[in-house]
């Protein structure tokens, strides 16, 4: 492969890492995790495999929202660290081969801001116009509030102005203007900042509502630009300053609204995470069947060589599965989350991976196969790879965000013994740190960890995955998902059976010089002549292969689910 489709392309080759400094590792026993706990566990991501480190917010807050209730865009949060923890965390992940990218929320700001503050105090101030503001609310020009358990609108009243301010989250959350100039190059400077102290780039937070010209459009004495000239100018500055770091973009919207985020010529967002595609992921491991993720994957259009799709299981906030018909949502909260406390918001499940999966390892280990084979860019969020649970007694969405288990003492070894305890405790139970820690994986070859730590190894020396052009295979078996890579003259193929029981099929194919396991389940098998593979799955097998020729795959012929 030559090296301009890798080199300032790594993130379609990487393998991305969530994590929260807050509930990672606390150094000094205050109660909260800290850049130098980080620090004393980047040997640890190392040994994972995995490329590339995301941060989430860790910047000054009031933390009303967990970090991302923003009061300065320019520090670290004092309980976390310093800036120079900062660089000291991405000094140290580069030098073992991993970059790092930030949290970046641009759609709004603490009300705590020095910005919003002085906009409150002086309407006549220059940070008046970095909000949007009306004589009236105006609801009628959203479909939803996005949290209804806490707010009925997206306008807040403020009574010394007698005006409105919008907020599309919390009330506690003002919308920046980024139809005012001064806001967008203020996230210039932002930006710049981190890209100085030696990131790789941003996640960026909620873009739909970023670049949402509602509200604004019908502002006084305030112009707007399109909307995608906001994305496109931060990836031009972006590409000025460093020429490789990328845009990561939480964009939660059907795949045919989602793609637009790229930009006409892929100069927009680097990568966008495959909401759609996770969504029917769920809806097929709740049915056994595989239909509605070839359907979902069949949806995804060609996009320009330089941006990707990113994929996961589970990240940091609920299991979102809104779009989803309401029968078909109803399907996967009976099968995943049936108890109302696992529920949030009637859109999502606010639960891990092992525990939604009853703790079934062949089909944890199903699901992390699928998401670090999937064609894009695999995205693991911590815990993830030794089966944390969920704490459903802390509130709201908090509760798969607790603290990482490192041992099997109470708190799971997240601070010194004498020190103050988390507040976010992991669980008891069977998925807390006394049946699940990372120390008593680590010495089990046959531990979920070191599974895990294997096959993303594995998937970083498969290119086709992050350069390849792909298809869904027809496989004849409702049960079973097969799909390709192919790249120049070499081929990667995935099959995985969805369903709890042994499954056979065969795959169409041309004729194969080689062929040969790369990863598989135990008791998974495969045989080939010049025309077929035949494969034969155990219950939630899985299994990798490449060969040096391109297999004749064509588009599912599984009628849709």
């Amino acid at each position: 492969m030559g090296a301009e489709r890798t080199a300032d392309l790594w993130w379609k080759h990487a393998v991305i890492y969530c994590l929260d400094v807050e509930t990672f590792v606390d150094s000094d026993g205050d109660g909260y995790g800290d850049m130098d706990g980080l620090l004393s566990r980047i040997d640890y991501l190392s040994s994972l495999g995995v490329s590339c480190l995301w941060l989430l917010p860790f910047f000054p807050t009031p933390n009303r929202d967990d970090g991302y209730d923003i009061s300065d865009y320019d520090a670290v949060d004092r309980r976390l660290g310093t800036l120079g923890q900062f660089v000291e965390v991405v000094r140290t992940a580069k030098d073992r081969g991993m970059r790092v990218i930030v949290d970046l929320v641009l759609n709004h700001t603490s009300d705590q801001h020095p910005w919003f503050q002085a906009a409150l105090e002086d309407p006549s101030s220059k940070y008046r116009d970095f909000y949007v503001w009306s004589d009236e609310p105006r609801d009628d020009l959203f479909d939803m509030v996005i949290f209804p358990d806490e707010e009925d609108s997206n306008w807040e009243y403020h009574e010394p102005t007698g005006q409105y301010y919008l907020h599309r989250f919390y009330a506690h959350q003002p919308d920046l203007n980024v139809a005012n100039p001064e806001v967008r190059d203020t996230f210039a400077e932002i930006i710049g900042f981190w890209l100085q102290l030696g990131v790789d780039g941003f996640r960026i937070d909620a873009v739909p509502y970023l670049i949402e010209t509602s509200g604004i459009a019908d502002h006084p004495d305030v112009g707007t630009d399109p909307w995608h000239e906001v994305l496109h100018d931060l990836r031009r500055f972006v590409m000025r300053r460093t020429g490789s770091a990328a845009l990561l973009g939480e964009v939660n919207l059907p795949v045919e609204e989602a793609v637009d985020y790229y930009g006409s010529d892929g100069d927009e967002l680097n990568l966008i995470f495959a909401f759609d595609v996770n969504q029917a992921m769920w809806l097929s491991l709740a049915r056994e069947d595989a239909r509605p993720i070839a359907a979902a994957l069949g949806r995804l259009p060609e996009v320009a060589e330089e941006v990707h799709w990113a994929n996961f299981a589970r990240l940091h906030d609920e299991a979102n599965v809104g779009r989803l018909e309401r029968a078909e949502r109803a399907e996967v909260f009976a099968a995943f989350g049936p108890d109302e406390r696992m529920q949030i918001f009637d859109r999502g499940l606010r639960r891990r991976l092992a525990p939604m999966l009853d703790g079934d390892t062949d089909r944890i280990r199903l699901v992390h196969s699928l998401v670090l084979s999937l064609p894009g860019t695999p995205v693991l969020y911590y815990g993830e790879e030794i089966g944390m649970g969920e704490n459903l007694d802390l509130e709201g969405r908090l509760a798969t965000r607790s603290t990482m288990q490192w041992n099997d003492e109470p708190d799971g070894g997240f601070g010194p013994a004498d020190g103050q305890p988390s507040r976010r405790r992991p669980p008891d139970g069977p998925y807390g740190p006394v049946e699940v820690n990372v120390a008593s994986q680590r010495a089990d070859p046959s531990s979920l960890l070191n599974w895990v730590a294997g096959a993303v190894r594995t998937r970083r020396q498969i290119p086709e995955l992050g350069a390849g052009s792909w298809s869904v295979l027809d496989t004849g078996d409702e049960a079973v998902l097969a799909h390709c890579c192919q790249m120049d003259e070499s081929c990667f193929v995935a099959l995985h059976n969805l369903r709890g029981e042994q499954r056979s099929v065969e795959v169409e194919h041309a004729a194969a010089a080689s062929l040969f396991e790369v990863l598989a389940a135990p008791d998974a098998h495969v045989d080939h002549d010049d025309e077929r593979l035949r494969v034969v799955l155990p219950r939630y097998g899985y299994l990798w292969l490449q060969t040096d020729r391109p297999l004749q795959g064509h588009t599912s012929g599984l009628p849709r689910a």
